[in-house]
């Protein structure tokens, strides 16, 4: 049990330095740390963490502890114990203030707080923003120096309760993976090899900026204020020119249009028009202001509207310009359109599709559930309940088929999944810490009832995994490491997907049919990055294993 506790200390204390920062100076630093567990407590005195992290000495009042701990994990400890965060003061201050970022600290504070019970919030929270502007930078070791209250407890027992729903979510997961492993042929039989579609096609294209401005009655009705955006157009260059599908692509939270360039520019190869709007209230620059202190949350509930009426104000506009503008016009067939979406665009992609705002859904996940839920997507999806309560109709019956990559969708749309009637393809990621796998994407695609649907996984990837690497995501750009293994794999999966699923359901080539296999999927696997696919999932054999 007890090594248990210490592998979800670590945890803990990852979850905490990816939070916090800003102004307080500590009158007093915690001293002594104590451990409680039912009716067993012991203290262990920062001075001796300090002692073990810096020489690997194991001091009388460590003893206890570092029995639990082999001399495997000790080196890790002692790295953990010490390991710098570089992130600004600023960053941390301004995050740790949003809801996202106060709910974060509130879940770590019911774990760590003061001996006395008194201020634990405030002073987790004010720990944590000076240690990050210490010059010798947010370490565990500097946060706890920087504690504000002398005596500093660790409840084990909601410890192993945050843990216990850890180790249930990781368990779930493994058991879905051996599930898509077991449909997975260890090789190809004879089906259309990777290469084909992981390659540029033949199409050159040329890329043109639009500069858009709906103040349309429908917007303002909805959201109050009109609104100006860019549009990347990626339009192929073809000898004969005559109208052809369009993919839309809709990027995440906190991210650009630029975030998917390489599968704009793979998609033009392969014939597609391709469309990128800026979604201007949940892009980097909103992140920047959220971080700047201009602005308190990484965005407005209004855009869960804002992003579906920014895709069907750029179609309408392609509609105009495909009968006026002398490039576009016969160029441009608005009855064959796609969308692919990340994240926040996976949820944009799937309204679009005809899933809508699932109120009822928000009220249960949101309540009670919230302070304890251990989904980070869930949070910024209770931001819809802030909208007044009626129904929206986002739908755009030109789109015919949906890829939603890393959607956060679980609670937001939650089962009126089930009326969407177009092709859907969910990607996922295994490692994915923000949109985890299990809760907003394997979960969700058992609520799908449309007659084609796939669901992919790549294990091992994350939820930046197929994003950009140069191009600021959903966290701070400090941050390393968030692409997991494979990034370059999981590009090249992503574009083969896409093109396949394009070619198969918008452009209606039944000849990609053949490429939405598990037999095709095994022909792409390659390196650390796995890859399935299915087209089904059970709910009892899969998500709920005994």
């Amino acid at each position: 049990m007890f090594k248990r506790v210490s592998k979800f200390g670590l945890l803990v204390g990852s979850a905490c330095w990816l939070s916090v920062s800003a102004h307080l100076k500590p009158a007093r630093s915690a001293e002594c740390i104590f451990a409680s567990f039912l009716s067993f407590e012991q203290s262990v005195s920062v001075e001796s963490l300090e002692t073990f992290a810096e020489t690997g000495r194991i001091t009388e009042d460590f003893i206890p502890y570092a029995r639990y701990i082999s001399s495997e994990q000790r080196p890790f400890l002692q790295n953990a114990l010490k390991q710098k965060l570089a992130i600004s003061p600023i960053a941390v201050s301004q995050f740790l203030y949003s809801d996202t970022g106060e709910l974060m600290v509130r879940r770590i504070a019911k774990v760590i707080r003061p001996k006395s019970n008194q201020g634990g919030f405030y002073a987790l929270r004010g720990a944590i923003i000076v240690a990050a502007a210490d010059p010798k930078g947010l370490t565990v070791l500097n946060f706890l120096k920087h504690y504000p209250i002398q005596g500093l407890q660790i409840d084990l027992d909601e410890g192993l309760a945050i843990f216990s729903q850890i180790r249930g979510l990781i368990r779930q997961t493994n058991t879905l993976i051996e599930a898509l492993e077991k449909q997975t042929p260890t090789r190809s039989t004879g089906n259309p090899t990777g290469a084909v579609l992981t390659q540029l096609g033949q199409f050159s294209w040329q890329k043109t900026t639009l500069t858009l401005s709906d103040q349309s009655v429908t917007r303002t009705n909805l959201t109050g204020q009109s609104r100006q955006f860019p549009v990347d157009l990626y339009l192929p260059q073809t000898a004969n020119p005559q109208p052809k599908p369009i993919v839309v692509i809709s990027h995440g939270l906190n991210s650009n249009r630029n975030s998917y360039t390489y599968l704009a520019e793979h998609l033009a190869s392969h014939g597609f028009v391709v469309v990128m709007p800026e979604h201007i209230g949940s892009n980097t620059n909103q992140l920047q202001a959220l971080l700047l202190g201009r602005v308190k949350n990484v965005t407005k509930p209004t855009e869960f509207l804002d992003r579906p009426l920014d895709v069907r104000f750029v179609l309408d506009e392609l509609e105009r310009l495909s009968a006026s503008d002398p490039v576009l016009r016969g160029q441009l067939n608005l009855e064959q359109v796609g969308i692919i979406g990340q994240s926040f665009g996976g949820y944009t992609a799937l309204a679009l599709a005809g899933a809508t705002l699932n109120f009822e859904q928000l009220q249960q996940d949101c309540g009670s559930r919230l302070k304890d839920t251990i989904n980070i997507a869930l949070v910024l999806q209770c931001q819809a309940l802030k909208l007044p309560k009626q129904r929206y109709e986002l739908a755009d019956p030109r789109i015919k088929g949906v890829i939603a990559i890393n959607p956060v969708n679980s609670s937001v749309l939650g089962e009126t999944l089930s009326q969407i009637q177009t092709p859907v393809m969910f990607v996922s990621g295994s490692a994915d810490k923000v949109s985890p796998a299990l809760l907003e994407q394997a979960t969700p695609f058992t609520w799908l009832t449309t007659a084609d649907k796939y669901f992919v996984l790549m294990q091992g990837s994350t939820h930046f995994s197929t994003i950009n690497a140069d191009q600021p995501s959903e966290s701070p750009p400090e941050f390393e490491g968030l692409a997991g293994p494979s990034p370059a794999a999981a590009k090249a999966y992503l574009s083969a997907l896409s093109v396949a699923f394009m070619k198969r359901h918008i452009s209606e080539d039944r000849a990609y049919q053949s490429y939405l296999s598990p037999e095709f999927v095994s022909s792409l696997r390659e390196g650390q990055l796995k890859l399935n696919l299915t087209k089904t999932l059970s709910t009892n054999e899969i998500l709920n294993p005994g």
